[in-house]
Parts: C-alpha cells; structure tokens; sequence
C-alpha cells in the first residue's frame, strides 16, 4: 500500500508543484504570454490548496482517506486537461486553480492524514516511508516532463499527465488504499467525541504553525531562486546547475538514515536536527565562504528530514484522535508562505540584493530553531502534567456498562438544592444498620415452645 501510494505522490507532486519549472519556457515561446503570469499559475494553485486543506483533514478525519485521494486524481486530471486545451492565458489560470483543488486534496499533507487514519500512533514508519518515495518526484518527473514537451509539446505533456491520472493514480487509490476503520463507538453506539486538546497542545499547535510557515516559506524560496542567488556570487549557470543538483540525493540520504533509526528518537529531535542542518547551511552561504557544496548538501539533508517531521510530530504531540483534522489546519498556513515568499524573495532580490537575502534566509532558520525550542518546552512541560491528575490521552475510556456515571464529577452533580461546598467530606452511613448474625443453638425466648418439649 505505502508504495502505491508513493506512485501516487511521485504523480500528484511532478504533475502540479514541479510543472513550472520545465513547462514555463516553453509556454512563453509558444503562447507569448507573460512569464511571470505563467509561473504564477502555480501560486494561484497553492492559494486555493490552502483554502481547502482545514475541510479536506476533516474530511479524512470523518471518511477516511480513499475517497478524497480518488478525488485529487479526478481534479488534478481535469485541471491539466483546462492547461493542455487553454486558448488564452485567464483560462490557463482557471486549469491552476482546479489543480489548486486537487493539490489541496492529493500531496503530502491528505496522505499523511490518511496513514494517520489508517495505522493510527503507529503510522511514523509509514509516513517516513512515503516521503522517501516522494522525493523522487522532481527525479522522476523532470526528465519525463523534458522528454513529453520535446516530442509532443508541452500541451501534449498536460495532457499525458491527465491521462496518468486517470490510468495509474485513480485505479492505484481505489485499489491498493484500503477504507479506513469507523470511528470509536460510545455508549448507545454514538459516536465518540474526540476530546478536546488541553493547554499545552493549543500552545503547541501555534508553535507548530510558526515552523510550517518559516519553513515553507525557505524551501519555497531557495527553490525557485537558489540558480540566480548562486550567479550572483560569481558562479557559471553550469556549475549553479550542478550544485543544485546536490540537494536531492542530500534529501533522500538523510531520509535514509531517519529511517535506519527505526523510530528510537522523539520526532522532535527529527525536527530540530532538520533545521539545525538548514541554518548551518545557510549560515555558510550567508558567509561567503568557499563551500557552497558543502552548504547546499547540509541544506539538502535538513529539507528532506523536514519533510518527514512535519508529518511525524504532530502525530506524536497530538495523537491519533486529532491528526487528520489537525494536519488539514496546519497546511494552511505553510502552503500560504510557499505561494508568496517567490514573489517576496524577487521583491528583496531587487531591494536589498543577494547577499543580503541570504542573511535573511539565515535569520529565518535560526528563528524557526527558536520556535522549536518552544515546542520541545511544551513537550517536556506536559511530560510533568501527564503523570499527576491530567488525563492522558491514551487511557482508555470507562466501560460504558460497567461504570455508567464514571465521565462525571461527583462534585459537578450535587443534590438538588445544596451546594457543592456544603457536600460533606464523609462516607456516607448505610441507611438500616447491619442485623448480627443468628446463632443457631439460641432459642427466641418468645417463640412457642417446640412440639413434644
């Protein structure tokens, strides 16, 4: 199942976030729109993806995850479709904005959600195996995308990407994802409520969404201008080419050993070795010092083990119980900052420059280390609430049968008409006190005399 859908966001991933950067050009030449107008098509999409993403976890957390992967495979078909057929360039934009949808509905954030359905606190391996096979999208999809535009154009590459997923990723979906398992059942076979999250886990989840946002908005940025930041520095298109080339097997060489450690680690120390490794990186960059190799493969290793501890720590922080929900309402905000931080860092590249900007990077690395830290403080403060009077999440609930009243507080429930700071603090006496046991051999002195005495 993990690699069918791997299949599956080897597809979803090449043919929307990783589109632009092979389709772009050849779009320009043939239709003569704007550039800039044709690679903002891709931030339309993660805008709309965005908007969707809270509906689309609590639709998992509701259904399961098949039905909603089946539907990203029939969107991102149609909006490709809208792409390969668009005579002009609002219609182009129109094809963007349903891929947005499907986006929404088919990367990473709605399979995470649907692992954590399906395999519950023990989804970890499986997500971290997934996001193995991911990063091969661009791998993948790079060449093959080069390959359909050479011979049949980049409509017919649209196209073909349309036909893949109705061919490969809907019947991969409907076939190899299994239905999720029904929801816990309370007494009278109502559904159980999902208990709320406590203190510590609402300061958690804002902590959480400040990582989401610093984070995506780096990758986003570094992605779409690390080729003119390096040719800033004095370095030929060839080698910028080449050192870009590092980040990828940097990615996948340190999911590799995220996976060699077989979850023995908190996924926070995934997270915080993530972007130890990216500010260091960038830190280097920021530097001007002569290791611009070294730097990018730091980077590279911290964004690859970043991709699997967004996935992983909010599974161990907030449960099972709140995962899809919670994932749906994290991936706004960092899809929001991967669309606009491209056209932000192009801003700041005309206004303070790139040696600058690379300062900036830095700085944001360094912070979103800070905002770590807050959680590892959450993490360790509710490490001492949870063995006193606050109820883990684990625990199981009360037999519904068994103790029928246990969900309420005695003290919450007085009887009518007294006070619960009246109640007083005593067992309570047995209505009729206990009769002594009758001895056998001790006649009733008023009981008739026995027959034949």
């Amino acid at each position: 199942m993990i690699s069918a859908l791997g299949v599956v966001q080897i597809l979803a991933w090449g043919s929307s976030y990783y589109l632009p950067a092979v389709l772009a050009e050849p779009i320009a030449r043939d239709t003569g729109w704007p550039l800039a107008w044709i690679v903002g098509g891709l931030s339309v999409g993660l805008l709309v993806a965005a908007a969707v993403s809270p509906r689309v976890g609590a639709a998992i957390q509701r259904r399961g995850g098949r039905p909603v992967l089946a539907l990203a495979a029939l969107l991102l078909a149609s909006g490709l479709t809208i792409l390969g057929l668009a005579p002009a360039l609002p219609v182009f934009l129109t094809g963007w904005l349903v891929i947005g949808f499907g986006m929404g509905c088919g990367l990473y954030d709605p399979a995470y959600a649907t692992l954590g359905r399906l395999y519950g606190a023990e989804a970890r391996p499986a997500i971290t195996a997934l996001t193995l096979l991911g990063g091969f999208a661009s791998t993948v999809c790079w060449p093959l995308s080069a390959f359909l535009v050479a011979h049949v154009g980049w409509r017919g590459a649209c196209l073909t990407y349309a036909a893949l997923h109705l061919t490969v990723t809907l019947p991969l979906v409907l076939l190899a994802i299994p239905a999720a398992p029904g929801q816990a059942l309370g007494a009278g076979g109502v559904t159980r409520p999902v208990p709320p999250l406590v203190p510590w886990q609402r300061r958690a989840v804002l902590l959480m969404a400040g990582v989401l946002v610093l984070g995506g908005a780096i990758m986003a940025l570094v992605s779409v201008h690390l080729i003119t930041l390096l040719q800033a520095r004095g370095v030929g298109l060839a080698a910028a080419v080449g050192y870009g080339g590092l980040i990828g097997p940097a990615q996948v060489g340190a999911r590799l050993i995220e996976i060699s450690g077989r979850g023995r680690h908190h996924p926070l120390w995934t997270l915080t070795a993530a972007f130890a490794l990216v500010a260091i990186g960038l830190v280097l960059l920021a530097a001007h010092l002569p290791v611009i190799g070294l730097a990018l493969v730091l980077y590279g290793a911290g964004n690859g083990v970043y991709s699997i501890a967004r996935g992983t720590v909010p599974l161990a922080l907030f449960g099972p119980e709140h995962y899809a929900a919670l994932i749906g309402r994290l991936a706004r905000p960092g899809l929001v900052a991967q669309a606009l931080s491209p056209p932000l860092g192009a801003y700041l590249l005309t206004r303070i420059g790139p040696d600058a900007l690379w300062g900036v990077l830095a700085l944001l690395a360094t912070a979103n280390l800070g905002l770590i830290g807050g959680l590892w403080r959450q993490k360790t403060r509710s490490d001492r609430v949870a063995p006193g009077g606050a109820k883990d999440q684990n625990e199981p609930e009360p037999h519904p049968e068994r103790e029928p009243h246990a969900h309420r507080d005695a003290a919450a429930d007085p009887p009518r008409g007294i006070s619960a700071e009246r109640l007083p603090d005593r067992p309570r006496r047995p209505r009729h006190p206990p009769r002594p046991a009758r001895d056998p051999d001790r006649r009733d002195p008023d009981a008739p005399p026995e027959p034949g005495g």
